[in-house]
């Protein structure tokens, strides 16, 4: 690895910064708040994608208070699309101890910060630095790439070890006189010039003393062990339907979407199809009033990609004749909602899609 020169590393960041930063609403207020919201959002979620989230955030809920009293199914419904459904759970439950407890009070130290659900080290110190000065080293993955490619650290970025290694550098890195604008610079850099596959290494200030670009070594560094292979779980959902009714429900603990509201899911994830007389029989387990003959089969699969999963969804749209009895929804957790009062609840994109393509 390269010894670094802090300062002229800072000052070179700070300079290209303050010339190519872009203008987005939570670089212009100290708010913790408002900072929190938008590290947690942009957490797996590009700037172009989270930005529209965030605006209709910080509107619905302008301070932490109003996160904290507002229902969870709201709160779910204005995160929908972004998916990583727990950060907003847990954004939900921090805010409610921040209001009870802190009484309305973010705590103002990195250390502070690390003690509320759902803030790890990276948003601990993005908001300690950004909100209240305090010199701590933001690490994302725009940090790891931009300090691997400049001085060379070869370490992995998954492991605790290459972790530990890229924190030490980063914090010895860090301008003492201006830590929140310099975290905000590296991470801007790594996003629009040090990039993943493309960098903009022939414009790059830092060219001269870049590892990776005099080692020819830009497209390997950082190194990264690679992720799991994706599960594939194939849904089969059961869309009950009396008039203008359908049935839901709310999804368990334990497993994605936890929160959310989906239809009758039939345990058979592990079959990519299911013929007619399977969905009959999983029907008269139910006892449900089904007009057979009118029984609408897939003609769409529904995909959604996820961080270490792959959904493939078909929806079985099942005619009722009668509502279901009170003795099948006590068993099965479903529902009956208007839609009217579908457009409400908190759905998965995936749903969502559903529903648009039967335009209900």
């Amino acid at each position: 690895m390269v010894t670094p020169d802090s300062d002229a590393f800072a000052n070179t960041l700070l300079n290209w910064y303050n010339r190519h930063q872009r203008t987005l609403p939570w670089r212009e207020t100290k708010d913790p708040y408002a900072i929190w919201l938008s590290e947690v959002i942009l957490q797996q979620t590009r700037v172009s994608q989270g930005l529209p989230y965030y605006l209709d955030f910080i509107a619905t809920y302008p301070t932490v208070q109003d996160l904290a009293h507002a229902p969870i199914d709201d709160v779910l419904r204005h995160w929908q699309g972004l998916g990583y459904y727990s950060r907003a759970r847990n954004m939900h439950q921090t805010a409610k101890y921040i209001t009870h407890e802190c009484h309305g009070i973010f705590p103002n130290t990195y250390k502070g910060l690390l003690q509320l659900k759902g803030i790890g080290p990276y948003t601990a110190a993005a908001i300690a630095s950004f909100a209240f000065k305090e010199k701590v080293a933001v690490v994302d993955g725009n940090v790891y790439r931009v300090l691997a490619r400049v001085f060379g650290l070869a370490e992995d970025t998954a492991s605790g070890a290459g972790k530990k290694a890229f924190q030490l550098l980063a914090d010895s890195l860090i301008s003492a006189e201006h830590p929140d604008t310099y975290n905000q610079a590296i991470m801007e850099f790594g996003a629009i010039q040090c990039t993943p596959l493309m960098p903009d290494c022939l414009f790059c200030p830092l060219q001269q003393v870049c590892y990776a670009f005099q080692h020819g070594l830009v497209q390997v560094l950082p190194h990264k062990t690679k992720a799991k292979a994706s599960r594939l779980r194939h849904f089969h959902y059961l869309v009950f339907r009396h008039e203008n009714t359908f049935f839901l429900k709310r999804r368990a603990e334990n497993d994605i979407w936890q929160g959310l509201y989906d239809f009758y899911l039939l345990p058979n994830e592990e079959e990519p199809t299911l013929n007619l007389e399977v969905i009959k029989q999983h029907i008269a387990q139910l006892n449900a009033p089904v007009e057979y003959a009118f029984i609408q089969e897939p003609v769409k699969t529904y995909k959604r990609i996820l961080s270490h999963q792959k959904i493939l969804a078909k929806f079985y749209l099942i005619p009722l004749e009668s509502r279901l009895r009170e003795e099948v929804l006590l068993n099965t957790g479903l529902a009956a909602y208007s839609k009217a009062e579908i457009e409400q609840l908190p759905k998965a994109v995936l749903i969502s899609d559903y529903l648009h393509d039967i335009k209900i």
